[in-house]
């Protein structure tokens, strides 16, 4: 069986579609549209005249053909549609792309999990001793293919017969393997998008249920990233042309320079999706219309919301596929110097960069604009709305200590209740009522903390304040105390963030702790960083409760719950996660 087949019966089809009777009679027909060799000539890779014949690409091309047939030729290569339809028995089941991010991550998870055992680290086992056992590489593979779940290219028929796996190194298997996942991993993802079009999108007693205005806002240019997704053709053309996959990255290139701004414009427009979406779900024809369609076995009981999302988790995905080519290709080969220019494509053209950015700068605007009205300047006005501020973080703490003059601490037991609102330049002192009084406000730039734990266990929540310049020009103090210790370190590094952070060190990276995510979490408040599993970061901070760390893979900063960890002992895994981190930071230097 070749490859190509893969894509064009399995993935391609749909849950709950007519029996395989019927398909078999679809795909041994013949015909072949005019029009499939499309306007994409002008490509960075080259391309020969090939048929387009995914089920993927029948569905896109209904879309610029109404009316005409889009049928399938499985025969090719003196294949018989027995051999097709049937020969698949490598795929356990069709992943819609929210199954396969979760399996993909928890086996991330798991590998991890398994060097620890070959490297531990902690146990005093040499680099020696450990070298001996399974290569990581193979290791790798044997995770994967233990799973039962993933598909891999190792066990695609075409190649266990051609006797390539004996003859490849474990390493360009490893290659293969992650060219293979950035190609299914993207069928799996378009599945899921046709479903949110197919299913939620033309559904017309869900459309019914919703004004115009409404159906823009929810579902945006979903269209326009459909066809953006139409590079799944070209990868799909790369594995026709031999077993043995050449590269990928130079298609991740091509279509991320030509056709993946739309992905901005959906994420921007996450904000108002967001919103609309909480505000029609008090409409009681569209929730139980929506619970209907939920429903339905091609869903697989999944939430509306997680179709929705798809975009922008696709576009973060990609980038990391690539990261892993990257890691993995040979220095200086031609794979490198794709992997490089299709990473930097992503991350210069900010595609990734300016979908997180859009969907910032339109919740910073509208929270400066309700946080202004909150507001009641006594003294001195400050302007709060600003392009270049937003808010950092928010909370009630307790005041113990104010200020009596310019330079002293004389003060008078307060234990006052008041707000703080940190921007990113920017804080201020409230007491709250009908609106928030502002009763101080510095710069950030000219704020100092004192961390007085170490002077007694009824200081441990406490913290000390400095405003070299307030409002009044004057160098005040203010004795500020919190609910946690967390709470309280967290306020400490928001407020002084170029603080010495406990395991910043001068010794070797390496020795820094370093944590995996097993569960995800989404960012609550402005100081914490929203973590997918099996993601990396390095510990900077630690409480009982909570940790802060920086994400090896974009150096991302924030607080997360401890319980959503597990901490990497292993030293050989530490070095090898910042190596690889340390590889795709010089991608763009």
């Amino acid at each position: 069986m070749s490859v190509i087949a893969l894509f064009r019966s399995k993935w391609g089809q749909k849950a709950q579609e007519a029996p395989n009777k019927q398909r078999v009679t679809e795909v041994v027909q013949n015909s072949r549209n005019v029009d499939d060799e499309d306007e994409d000539s002008a490509t960075g890779f080259s391309r020969e005249p090939i048929r387009r014949n995914s089920r993927f690409y029948r569905s896109m091309r209904k879309k610029k053909t109404a009316g005409n047939t889009e049928q399938t030729d499985l025969l090719r290569n003196g294949e018989s549609p027995q051999t097709a339809l049937h020969g698949l028995n490598i795929i356990k089941s069709v992943f819609l792309y929210q199954e396969y991010r979760d399996t993909s991550k928890q086996q991330e998870i798991e590998q991890r999990r398994q060097q620890e055992n070959l490297y531990p680290g902690s146990k005093g086992e040499t680099e020696a001793e450990a070298s001996a056992g399974t290569s990581q590489p193979t290791l790798q593979l044997q995770l994967r293919n233990n799973t039962h779940s993933l598909s891999l290219w190792q066990n695609l028929e075409a190649v266990q017969s051609s006797g390539l796996l004996s003859r490849l190194s474990q390493n360009e298997i490893r290659m293969q393997e992650a060219m293979f996942e950035l190609v299914t991993s993207e069928a799996s993802y378009y599945k899921s998008l046709e479903i949110l079009e197919t299913h939620f999108l033309r559904n017309p007693r869900l459309i019914n249920t919703l004004s115009q205005s409404d159906t823009h806002f929810l579902f945006s240019n979903i269209e326009e990233v459909m066809e953006a997704s139409e590079f799944l053709m070209d990868l799909e053309h790369r594995i026709e042309e031999a077993i043995l996959i050449s590269d990928v990255c130079d298609i991740v290139f091509h279509h991320a320079e030509k056709h993946f701004k739309v992905f901005i414009t959906y994420v921007i427009n996450q904000v108002y999706q967001e919103k609309t979406y909480r505000r029609i779900e008090e409409n009681q024809a569209f929730r139980e219309t929506m619970a209907e369609l939920e429903k339905h076995s091609c869903v697989r009981g999944l939430s509306f919301t997680s179709f929705l999302i798809l975009p922008f988790q696709r576009i973060t995905r990609l980038k990391l596929l690539v990261q892993n080519i990257l890691k993995t290709a040979e220095e200086h080969s031609e794979r490198e110097t794709n992997a490089i220019k299709a990473h930097q494509q992503l991350e210069q053209s900010q595609i990734v960069q300016e979908c997180n950015e859009g969907v910032r700068k339109m919740s910073r605007t509208e929270e400066l604009i309700s946080i202004e009205k909150t507001l009641e300047f006594k003294t001195k006005s400050v302007p709060i709305i600003s392009h270049s501020r937003w808010l950092l973080k928010k909370g009630e703490v307790q005041l113990m200590c104010g200020p009596k003059s310019t330079k002293t601490m004389r003060s008078r037991k307060l234990h006052q209740p008041i707000c703080l609102f940190l921007f990113n330049n920017l804080l201020l002192i409230t007491k709250s009522g009908d609106k928030f009084q502002v009763l101080d406000s510095c710069t950030r730039a000219m704020l100092r903390t004192e961390d007085l734990e170490d002077q007694g266990q009824q200081l441990a929540f406490v913290f000390n304040l400095k405003m070299l310049e307030n409002q009044e020009d004057r160098t005040v103090t203010y004795m500020i105390k919190t609910s946690s210790r967390s709470d309280k370190l967290r306020w400490i590094c928001a407020l002084t963030p170029n603080r010495r952070t406990r395991f910043t060190s001068a010794g070797p990276q390496h020795a820094s702790p370093q944590v995996q995510c097993i569960q995800s979490y989404t960012a609550q408040e402005s100081d914490e960083i929203s973590i997918e599993m099996a993601d990396v970061l390095n510990l900077l901070e630690r409480t009982k409760d909570w940790m802060m760390g920086e994400r090896l893979h974009d150096g991302e900063k924030g607080w997360f719950p401890s319980r959503v960890v597990e901490e990497i002992h292993s030293k050989e895994v530490r070095a090898q996660n910042l190596r690889e981190a340390y590889r795709v930071q010089q991608a763009h230097d």
